[in-house]
């Protein structure tokens, strides 16, 4: 079981609070945040994500973590399994207006380092991560860059759930052993 809360120099990573759902759906309703995403969310969708979410960690042990800063949640960071393929995908989410401040990339090297931590040693034990995002979003691309992840150009797809610029898909890809590489250099 992975842990409830992470905690980086500057964030905390926790589970989700019923008092939280407000923020979360500021966050999906944003139209700065969703425009590479999708449309932005009503109320009642973003109610059915949060619940989404809070049953795969229940399920599966982990899912995507609300990003706390100074005690006001700013996004989210974590995994989840993508409906249409095989895998387990990590994916990040932050207020447009905490753009810039590498909170995503930070939130992220935690979940990695839970993510690919042996089971035995308190962590999920994966073996490979994916992440993927509409070619557009140069913004996400960034922070996989960033993170050490390796573009996997014979994966690039049409996501089934995604129409118009949205559609055409980046995939990237991260290791184990390639996690633990990165980490050695730090």
């Amino acid at each position: 079981m992975t842990p409830a809360q992470l905690a980086t120099e500057r964030l905390v990573l926790r589970r989700w609070r019923d008092d939280d759902r407000a923020a979360f759906h500021a966050l999906n309703s944003d139209p700065d945040v969703m425009a590479t995403l999708g449309p932005p969310m009503s109320r009642s969708e973003s109610d059915a994500f949060l619940n989404r979410i809070e049953a795969a960690f229940e399920l599966q042990g982990y899912g995507l973590w609300c990003v706390e800063l100074d005690g006001d949640p700013i996004g989210y960071t974590g995994y989840m399994r993508p409906w249409f393929r095989d895998g387990v995908e990590i994916g990040w989410r932050i207020r447009s207006e905490h753009w810039g401040h590498g909170y995503a990339p930070e939130a992220a090297r935690a979940c990695l380092d839970v993510g690919f931590r042996a089971s035995e040693d308190g962590g999920i034990g994966f073996d490979e991560v994916l992440t993927f995002t509409a070619a557009v979003n140069t913004k996400s691309i960034r922070v996989m860059e960033k993170l050490g992840f390796d573009r996997d150009l014979d994966g690039d797809f049409d996501h089934p759930g995604a129409t118009g610029d949205l559609r055409p898909h980046v995939l990237y890809r991260m290791t184990r052993t390639g996690w633990h590489a990165i980490r050695s250099t730090r």
